[in-house]
């Protein structure tokens, strides 16, 4: 079986390409419909209830355009809102908070994990929930990094200030004896240099976004959903501000264009 219907993607800003990325890689037959909600970024700032009733609307976009399944590219919205949505849609959702907590289990040795996310994803305890439901016996330590995400958002990746900031966040896990860190926020693996450079090499740092690729790949394949040919569209992307800052920083992400970039206003859907 196959369906060329596109896969839905969205995340609260830019930091969800990392997603993006490795689905385009794992899942190449697939066109893609990416909703970045620029509008109202950052999540981590915000209360469940607003999280959730932003993660519905972006839902709703993007199931009125005809996706066959949705990837939730975003920590925050996966913590917070993700059963709502898995209930409610009629579609399969991805969440990247399972697959990322399965991923840091794998890969830990001594079973020491840290995760970095915002502060609605640490407060959540949801990342340190999903780990211990993996491994028992995990010691998990969970630092907010809010400033992070302005941090990706406005291209400051490297340099002394990221540097700066990492080095204020990360000496949380000074004594933690942590061998594996969970990026758990989708804009973080743009950080990841600087990250690695504060923590030392040999502490592994656990990117979802492979993780969600292959679940995301699964589930399709599992649902007789997943595409045997290469769309005839392009892969579309859709944001609900700054269409312009989006196409810079995405591109430079990417190293490619965008393509087709529509700036579009997603709270009249119903």
């Amino acid at each position: 079986m196959s369906d060329p219907r596109p896969l839905g993607v969205f995340d609260s800003g830019i930091g969800g390409l990392t997603v993006f990325r490795a689905l385009i890689e794992r899942l190449p037959a697939e066109q893609i419909l990416y909703l970045g909600d620029m509008a109202r970024v950052p999540y981590g700032t915000k209360s469940p209830e607003t999280v959730t009733r932003y993660t519905r609307e972006c839902a709703r976009f993007l199931m009125h355009r005809n996706i066959k399944a949705l990837v939730v590219a975003c920590n925050t919205a996966s913590a917070l809102a993700l059963p709502a949505l898995i209930q409610e849609l009629s579609v399969p959702t991805v969440g990247v908070l399972q697959p990322g907590a399965r991923r840091a289990c794998a890969v830990s040795v001594s079973g020491r994990i840290g995760v970095i996310g915002t502060d609605a994803t640490i407060r959540s305890g949801a990342y340190a929930s999903a780990i211990r439901g993996f491994k028992a016996d995990a010691e998990v330590s969970s630092v907010a990094c809010p400033l992070f995400v302005p941090l990706a958002e406005e291209g400051w990746t490297e340099g002394e200030v990221a540097r700066l900031v990492a080095q204020q966040y990360l000496a949380a896990f000074d004594g933690k004896r942590i061998d594996t860190l969970v990026l758990g926020c989708t804009h973080y693996p743009l950080l990841k240099g600087v990250i690695s450079q504060v923590l030392g090499a040999s502490i592994r740092l656990v990117d979802s976004a492979e993780a969600v690729a292959d679940e995301a790949a699964s589930v399709l394949e599992s649902s007789g959903l997943k595409s045997v040919r290469q769309p005839g569209d392009q892969h579309h992307f859709y944001v609900t501000d700054s269409s312009r800052r989006f196409a810079e920083v995405g591109t430079r992400f990417l190293g490619t264009p965008l393509g087709r970039l529509e700036q579009v206003d997603i709270t009249g859907e119903v």
